[in-house]
């Protein structure tokens, strides 16, 4: 943000989409739940992009700094991710004025309203300056404006065009039919929430979706998005391996290098399967966490963030899917046809180990995980 935008904000009073904050704890749980409902109520309230500027004084508006910046961007996006649903896109930025640091957190504009606070249920808004919880038709009506609810197409701050590799993009529509040129490109992703124009500032965004899918780099903007391979199976491989990169060449380099590790006897398809499974149904908003993959002589242990919902109905038990979007770009850009299989995987995976050892599937609800154990190696060597 430059000085002039600051002053600006600075001269207008407390409202729907400024706050001012002489202070924010973060090393308390009641901290961390006040910082939640805050970013909550701004951004649940119209008016574009919201601003919360802390180290000012909010009655009059002296500029009082922040003496220890105990605070990053990752753990205000943290909290965020770890508190709200669905996760709002926010950026923490610094400036100086007077002598004196200030912190604002930029709270973006997303298509994803309205946000609820985890903890207790609730849907926060703004009313003049003081946080209130929103009436029944403030919630149908927020919804109706904003009917998708995908994660997958939230705005990802700090990215922009140049984050995109075209040849992705180009490949993906031409799998649609769809010719692409310099000229219609942009519109197209746009179209396809490849990316996301932010109002206020008319640029453009690359979506969580898009930036998955897409970036070959996009590990620059959402660290988390890695398979970390812990090989404790062979000396001649490093111990800890980190695979990073556009959802699809990840998954290429997981298995070329796996195929290095594990016995030609092991039945490397179900790690593949399960790895594969990781990578579409992660919940991607858990900022904290990556995909890791264990390779031990005992067991495999594949553990992906996100538990698995169950949804029932009368004749069976199925599992909620997460990023049915991503699912849609991966299957069309995929041309080893890796996603298109008759029956379920976890059966695929248990029956590659039919009278060999047992395939165990664990929801680990406390750590928000999902593991998946398979025989180690030494049954195969």
């Amino acid at each position: 943000m430059d000085r002039k935008k600051f002053l600006n904000l600075l001269k207008k009073s407390e409202g729907t989409k400024l706050d001012f904050k002489q202070s924010i704890e973060i090393e308390t749980d009641s901290g961390r739940k006040e910082l939640a409902k805050d970013i909550c109520a701004i951004a649940n309230s119209r008016g574009g992009r919201g601003y919360l500027i802390i180290g000012i004084e909010d009655k009059t508006k002296k500029v009082l700094g922040i003496d220890d910046v105990n605070f990053s961007e990752e753990k205000i996006q943290q909290i965020v991710s770890s508190r709200i649903e669905p996760p709002i896109p926010v950026s923490l930025e610094f400036i100086e004025y007077e002598g004196k640091k200030v912190a604002i957190i930029n709270i973006y504009d997303g298509p994803q309203k309205p946000y609820q606070i985890k903890d207790n249920g609730a849907f926060y808004i703004r009313r003049g300056s003081t946080n209130d919880t929103m009436r029944k038709q403030e919630i149908i009506s927020s919804l109706q404006e904003n009917l998708s609810l995908n994660i997958e197409l939230f705005p990802i701050p700090h990215s922009d065009l140049k984050c995109i590799d075209t040849e992705i993009v180009d490949r993906y529509f031409f799998s649609q039919g769809i010719k692409v040129n310099d000229e219609n490109r942009v519109e197209l992703m746009e179209n396809a929430s490849i990316i996301h124009m932010d109002k206020d500032s008319g640029k453009h965004m690359a979506t969580l979706g898009g930036i998955l899918i897409f970036s070959k780099k996009n590990n620059v903007y959402i660290s988390h998005n890695m398979i970390k391979i812990i090989n404790r199976a062979s000396k001649n491989l490093g111990k800890t391996i980190i695979i990073q990169g556009d959802l699809l060449s990840m998954l290429d380099e997981s298995e070329e290098f796996l195929q290095k590790i594990l016995p030609k006897t092991y039945p490397i398809e179900s790690i593949y399967e399960g790895i594969r499974n990781a990578v579409l149904y992660r919940d991607y908003t858990m900022y904290y966490k990556e995909i890791e993959v264990i390779v031990d002589f005992n067991s495999i242990v594949i553990t992906s963030p996100g538990i698995l919902v169950k949804e029932t109905n009368k004749n069976s038990i199925n599992y909620m899917r997460r990023n049915m979007w991503i699912y849609e770009k991966i299957i069309a850009l995929d041309k080893k046809g890796r996603f298109i299989k008759n029956g379920t995987g976890f059966n695929r995976m248990q029956k590659a180990f039919k009278n060999k050892g047992r395939v165990s599937f664990i929801n680990v609800i406390k750590d928000g995980e999902f593991k998946v154990i398979y025989p180690g190696i030494k049954k195969f060597k």
